[in-house]
């Protein structure tokens, strides 16, 4: 699949059941404690799941204790890929002081620069970070949810090779960017109150749907391309 297809079949996933979509947006309001933020994580790895299982409808709601405890695994993953960014921007911070653009500046020029330059290279490692643990978590899924195949970083380059990173950085560009246009959509509709309710009932929820199918496409067209590819004796 390329690009455009990907997105297309991403962006329709969700319309399958409407009635899904409202189940995970009651979930996402009530995400305001602790459980089920955690149901919400694991039902994003369960349709990265049933994605690479090349199940085409939205997963049912049923088994709730596994798809919190696979909702745990998420959050710890995510926290986990976290810490390297938390570290690189404590430094940034250490190097330049803290100090916002405008006060760098006045520090002369070279700092200015230094200022510029740290959180540029932040800014990237960290997309770079977050695009590694997106595919660890498919990974993950992949794996039925074997936690330490999160970490297997070797394979997962590997598979994110295998899907080209020029492909996966502008699938995910692409998504980020829709996503983005959902949100403003949902935040300018709040200024009534049918917006209020619908960004983050039906917004929210479709916006988790679709970033989860397109990531479990791409991993799953990965897994495809590698078992093609002929073994060299």
């Amino acid at each position: 699949m390329d690009v455009g297809d990907i997105i297309s079949d991403s962006i329709k996933y969700p319309s399958s059941s409407w009635g899904k979509v409202l189940i995970l947006g009651i979930i996402t309001i009530a995400s305001i404690l602790i459980v089920p933020f955690f149901l919400v994580l694991g039902y994003m790895f369960r349709i990265i799941k049933a994605t690479l299982a090349g199940i085409d409808e939205l997963p049912e709601f049923d088994e709730i204790g596994d798809m919190f405890v696979d909702g745990l695994k998420v959050f710890v993953v995510g926290f986990v890929y976290a810490i390297p960014v938390w570290i690189l921007s404590a430094i940034v911070g250490l190097v330049t002081g803290g100090n916002s653009a405008a006060a760098v500046t006045s520090l002369g020029t070279g700092y200015a620069l230094a200022f510029i330059l740290g959180n540029i290279v932040f800014f990237i490692i960290a997309v770079i970070i977050g695009l590694i643990e997106l595919m660890a978590i498919a990974n993950m899924a992949y794996n039925d949810g074997d936690l330490g195949t999160a970490f297997r970083f070797s394979e997962i380059l590997d598979i994110i090779a295998t899907i080209g990173w020029g492909k996966y950085i502008i699938t995910y560009i692409v998504i980020v960017i829709l996503a983005a246009i959902g949100v403003m959509i949902g935040v300018f509709t709040m200024f009534i109150i049918i917006g209020i309710i619908l960004l983050p009932l039906i917004i929210l929820p479709y916006l988790i749907m679709f970033e989860a199918r397109g990531i479990g496409l791409l991993f799953s067209e990965a897994m495809e391309t590698s078992a093609e590819e002929p073994l060299i004796e």
